[in-house]
Parts: structure tokens; C-alpha cells; sequence
């Protein structure tokens, strides 16, 4: 058997039951407030709704992980605030919402200017791609709490009633569009980490050309503006970002078979850490997005995918809903 993800030290069924452990504390909580802007009960979803009359307000908030550890040791933190800001977007934009703002949240053991100002510089280059605005943040030193540094951030999102996509009109025979990942995003490093650490390799070992410390930092890609643009002009039904868990995530829009029968092809480096550590191909698919790093469910693929031609995005349809409740892969099995 080879590393999986429980040994590497993340255990998913482990994680699943604290957070269902924080959600029974916290259940009755949407109902704390009395009067109007009431919260919409889409539970298990990617960012949670409040109804303020004409509009819905949309809230998401969202870190880099384990992906900073890997910064620290290529020393570049060039792409590390632009995987903050689209770690938070691209969840916004599963409901139907147009992110229009964020703060973000920076915590140092030791404080850095010159890695501060290169962070900040990333996190301007993620608001420029998602065409939102940064309004603040908080910064605070650590020393006995955070080793490095931590970053996370909030983000808001504005829906017209009429436009939300919850995933409760999709239909079975839906077709699957999956989007392509720009690489491994911000999900998964701590397998991948350890699968390098414990092999012959290092992060600055050249893999196709360029170090897999460098691959591995590859910035998440932000899908805002074709996504809004296909919720705009097209039937859509469902949005999934594919983050951690892998196409795992397509079980928030709804319970039904997802029947993948031609998924995106995985990027060299997932084969190179499958490899590394032995891994299985059922692991793989349950940890990392595998290639694809967003989901549109439609009963009528062709518009999304002219309109993914035009932002110069790989798209294609990967499968369709079918009766049940089971994500299930071709050549992987049922995840």
C-alpha cells in the first residue's frame, strides 16, 4: 500500500465529523436574528445567502493551507495571494453571485515587510482577475501560535433573486462540464509535500523543465468572469468549485449520481506525486482536483462551452446526472 492522505496528516473522516461537530454547535444560529435580511437554508453549500430585499448577499471565507509551507521554501510568494483571492471567488460564484469585495486576514510569527509587500502584491493581482475590490484586512504577530505565516480572507458577493444557482433544478440527464484545473490550486499539499519529502527528490528538482517547488506554486485559477458570463446567457443548473476532496465536491449541489465517464486528463504532476508515493488512483481522485477545477451542470452544453472557448479555457463535457447518490469515475470506481 502506498501514502495516502490519513498517514500524510490529513484525515478526511476525521475532518468531516469536527465539522459536523462545529455545525450541531452552531445549528439555530440563522435564526438568531429577528426582523428582516433573513438567511437563506441552502446548508452544505459553497458560501451562505442572506436575502436583504432585492438582493441576496453572498459570504465566503477561505485560506491557502499547507500551500504556504511550500512558498516558504521556494522563497516566492508571488502567486500566494492570488490562490487566497480565488479560493474565496470561486466559491461565491457556485451560488449564482458576482464577487464584488473582500478583507484578508495575514498572520506573522515574525513580521516581514518585504514578504508582506510581495503577498500584498499578489493579493491585488487575484482582485484584478476577479474584477472585485480589496477593502481592508487585518494583520496581526503570533510568535506562540503561528509558524511563517498564515493567510485567509473573506469574501462578498452580490445575486439578483432570479439568478441564483443552487443546485435544486438540476435534472437527471444534466450534462457535466468540467473546467480545467490550472494545476494541483490550493488542495491536497500535504500529500504532496510528503510524497517529495519522503522520496530521492527535492522541491528544486526539475520536473518537464521547471522545479516541482515552482509547479507545485502554480496560482489556482479564477473562473469568475466566464462563469458569470455563462450564468448570464445560459441554462445552467449547477456550479461546483473542485477543491478539497476532489470531484467529491459535486455531492453540495445535490444528492444524485455523477457519473464521470470522461474526465479531464491530470496534469503531469499529479502523476508525479501518484508515483512518488505509491498512491492509488481511487486516493488521488479523493484528494486532488485531477485536472479539473470547476463544474457547470446543464441540460444544454454547447452554449457554456462556446463561451469557455472565448475566455481560452479547456472545457469539455466530463458526464451527466444520473439516478442515486454516488460520485463515480470512469477507470477510478465510486469515490
Amino acid at each position: 500500500m502506498g501514502l495516502n492522505y490519513k498517514e500524510a496528516g490529513v484525515d478526511i473522516n476525521q475532518e468531516e465529523k469536527t465539522i459536523e461537530a462545529l455545525a450541531t454547535a452552531l445549528a439555530g444560529t440563522t435564526k438568531t436574528r429577528k426582523g428582516e435580511h433573513q438567511p437563506l437554508d441552502i446548508k452544505g453549500h459553497y458560501a451562505g445567502l442572506i436575502n436583504i430585499g432585492d438582493k441576496i448577499i453572498a459570504m465566503a471565507t477561505d485560506g491557502v493551507g499547507s500551500k504556504l509551507i511550500t512558498a516558504n521554501e521556494m522563497n516566492d510568494y508571488t502567486g500566494i495571494g492570488i490562490d487566497c483571492i480565488a479560493m474565496n471567488v470561486n466559491d461565491i460564484i457556485c451560488t449564482g453571485a458576482e464577487p464584488i469585495a473582500f478583507v484578508d486576514y495575514l498572520a506573522f510569527e515574525k513580521p516581514k515587510p518585504e514578504q508582506a509587500k510581495e503577498i500584498g502584491k499578489s493579493i491585488k493581482k487575484g482582485a484584478k482577475q476577479a474584477n472585485i475590490t480589496v477593502l481592508g484586512g487585518e494583520t496581526a504577530t503570533l510568535p506562540e501560535i503561528i509558524r511563517g505565516f498564515d493567510i485567509a480572507g473573506t469574501c462578498i458577493g452580490l445575486a439578483d433573486p432570479e439568478n441564483l444557482v443552487l443546485g435544486n433544478e438540476i435534472n437527471i440527464g444534466d450534462k457535466i462540464i468540467g473546467i480545467k484545473s490550472s494545476g494541483i490550486h490550493s488542495n491536497g499539499l500535504t500529500l504532496a509535500r510528503k510524497t517529495i519529502e519522503n522520496s530521492e527528490i527535492n522541491y528544486h528538482t526539475k520536473i518537464n523543465g521547471q522545479k516541482i517547488g515552482k509547479t507545485l506554486l502554480t496560482p489556482t485559477r479564477i473562473y469568475v468572469k466566464e462563469i458569470l458570463e455563462i450564468n448570464k446567457k445560459c441554462n445552467i443548473t449547477g456550479l461546483a468549485h473542485i477543491t478539497g476532496g476532489g470531484l467529491r465536491n459535486l455531492n453540495r449541489l445535490g444528492d444524485y449520481k455523477y457519473n464521470i465517464k470522461n474526465p479531464q486528463k491530470p496534469q503531469p504532476i499529479f502523476q508525479k506525486i501518484q508515483e512518488l508515493g505509491n498512491i492509488t488512483n481511487k486516493e488521488m481522485y479523493r484528494v486532488f482536483n485531477m485536472g479539473t477545477g470547476f463544474c457547470i451542470t446543464t441540460p444544454n452544453p454547447e452554449k457554456p462551452l462556446k463561451i469557455l472557448k472565448k475566455h481560452n479555457r479547456e472545457a469539455k463535457i466530463i458526464g451527466e446526472i444520473q439516478e442515486g447518490k454516488s460520485i463515480h469515475i470512469k477507470g477510478v470506481g465510486k469515490l
